[in-house]
């Protein structure tokens, strides 16, 4: 069932500058392309749950597990720079 569809027209539309080549690659394709998705569409679906994934997904997070933190002096011991119990960084934005 070829499916005609005006490429040309489509690529103007689109401005697209398409060398006749390219057009012809493309008409092709596209053909091919929507007569898959006629012979999908024709397919009969009744009684098929629907599904958005066509395997089954298992949550692949880890448990949340809750932990103790680290200690604040001793990470604050290693940063290149610490005041009040916090990091201290160059600024993100300055004004010039």
């Amino acid at each position: 069932m070829p499916i005609d569809i005006d490429i040309a027209h489509v690529a103007r539309l689109a401005r697209l500058d398409l060398a006749e080549q390219e057009l012809e690659t493309l008409r092709s394709q596209l053909s091919a392309i929507l007569e898959h998705a006629a012979k999908v569409q024709s397919l009969d679906t009744e009684g098929v749950e629907p599904s958005n994934h066509p395997l089954g997904f298992v949550n692949a997070f880890r448990a949340d597990v809750v932990t103790g933190s680290l200690d604040r002096d001793e990470v604050l011991k290693m940063a290149p720079a610490s005041r009040d119990g916090y990091f201290v960084t160059p600024p993100a934005m300055t004004q010039d």
